[in-house]
């Protein structure tokens, strides 16, 4: 089957940035300092919360990336696979999250540097940078490629409307109108899922035509991939989740711990309808368009299907990476307000201020991330780094925190520098040997580093007291 552009979806796209851009506009009025515009004034009830945690994580990782181009270019079964990281994920903190709550802070950086001191918290401001710069900019991609689909118009133009687009949504009001658009997401993305999978498996000529048509290693349970190779894009995933920044602010916004426990059961559940249907969608699309980007597997389908439905997905795609966009560039910029600028730069800077600079820091970072995406020829690709420079540099020093109590200073900050550098190293400098994520070799050396070296520090101590 041939793509062939058609304008007339654009309308569902249009429809939806209205409602989204008029709901930002509306709640921005509501925002009068720093706690509304980063936490939503502690208020968010568990529909709400459940939505914007949905959203947050379910968006162009997904859409052009992870399960979708997974399920695509290897097959249903390394896809579907992709699903267990990021339930063991949610449990976690489900588990964690009282403790979170606990530490009132606006950002991972503040936990950490409670723990392991300020050096901690400047080297995680490096990396939260480093990593949701680049998660930033490839929802603008995936934008780009709905863009084309409905208009025909190049996938750099889309992208530039998807910069502008992500940029005002979080700049105008925060996480006070980033949570109600995410919701509003959310349950969309759902609805247009389930109405997706049957309809496009009838297009497709069901089950047994659509095994057909895609190749055989699609249908084994690695897709071709050796096993060390499919576990690099199992892990990514996992580190991100547990240790992601957006997932710790949401928490912390929530009106009580019943109200984040609520949430996030029902994000739970609702995961296991999202993300197997994604997978089906894209696994379809290979039978259907077999010579397409991967990242565009599961928007491709929009132009299979009656219009109605077509629209409706494809909308709900665009809400998923817009909604995903503003909430990483939001909690970057927040970053570089409490952490470089009110900590070096501004110490008595108040809460206007501070307020303002955060708006400031929005435009500077959505700038960035727009360059970004030029260095990276798949979302996937730019994916896969962005979460393991995060999971690898993050997640075991900040579980630690919670899980760990003999973890001391000097094992986190040296996990932190080498699950980073290893990152670095095996993606850019010697350009990912065996095509292996780097994920199979940085997050292993950052654990056992934080391991060791807390061990062997806090023996040295014993000894000279």
């Amino acid at each position: 089957m041939e793509l062939e552009a058609n304008p007339q979806l654009l309308w569902f796209i249009g429809i939806y940035a209205v409602i989204m851009i008029g709901l930002g506009i509306y709640m921005s009025k509501k925002v009068s300092n720093s706690t509304d515009f980063i936490l939503a004034g502690k208020s968010l009830g568990p529909l709400v919360l459940m939505g914007t945690l949905l959203a947050t994580w379910t968006g162009s990782g997904s859409i052009s990336g992870g399960e979708t181009s997974v399920a695509y270019s290897f097959g249903i079964l390394p896809s579907l696979m992709l699903m267990i990281p990021t339930l063991i994920g949610i449990f976690t903190l489900y588990i964690a999250a009282p403790k979170i709550r606990a530490f009132g802070k606006y950002t991972i950086s503040g936990i950490l540097e409670e723990k392991y001191g300020p050096s901690a918290r400047n080297l995680a401001s490096i990396i939260v940078l480093l990593a949701y710069v680049g998660i930033v900019s490839y929802q603008m991609k995936g934008f780009g490629f709905i863009l084309n689909l409905t208009t025909g118009m190049s996938v750099e133009t889309g992208t530039i409307i998807a910069a502008v687009l992500i940029i005002f949504l979080a700049m105008i009001g925060g996480l006070k109108s980033v949570s109600q658009t995410d919701a509003i997401s959310g349950f969309l993305m759902v609805g247009g899922l389930v109405i997706t999978v049957p309809t496009i498996f009838a297009d497709a000529g069901g089950w047994d035509s659509i095994v057909e048509n895609v190749p055989d290693s699609h249908l084994t349970a690695t897709g071709g991939l050796t096993n060390i190779q499919l576990i690099g894009y199992l892990l990514p995933s996992l580190f991100l989740l547990l240790g992601d920044q957006n997932m710790y602010q949401r928490l912390a916004s929530s009106k009580g711990d019943a109200s984040s426990r609520k949430a996030q059961i029902g994000w739970l559940l609702i995961m296991l309808i999202i993300s197997p249907a994604i997978s089906l969608i894209a696994f379809a699309s290979r039978s259907l368009f077999p010579d397409i980007d991967p990242g565009m597997a599961l928007m491709a389908t929009t132009l299979a299907m009656p219009i109605a439905i077509g629209g409706v997905l494809l909308a709900a795609a665009a809400a998923f990476i817009i909604t995903t966009g503003n909430s990483y560039l939001l909690s970057a910029a927040t970053n570089m307000t409490y952490d470089i600028y009110g900590k070096y730069i501004n110490k008595d800077a108040s809460d206007q201020k501070q307020l303002r600079m955060t708006k400031v820091f929005i435009v500077i970072l959505g700038v960035f991330a727009y360059l970004l995406i030029s260095f990276f020829p798949t979302v996937l690709e730019v994916q896969m780094y962005a979460y393991t420079v995060y999971g690898a540099g993050i997640t075991p020093a900040i579980l630690a925190v919670f899980f760990w109590k003999r973890v001391n200073a000097i094992g986190g900050i040296s996990s932190m520098i080498v699950g980073v550098v290893t990152t670095l190293v095996w993606e850019i400098i010697l350009g990912k040997p065996f095509d292996l994520n780097s994920v199979v070799i940085s997050v292993p050396a950052a654990v056992i580093v934080l391991i060791v070296v807390s061990l062997t520090t806090q023996k040295k101590t014993t000894n000279n007291s």
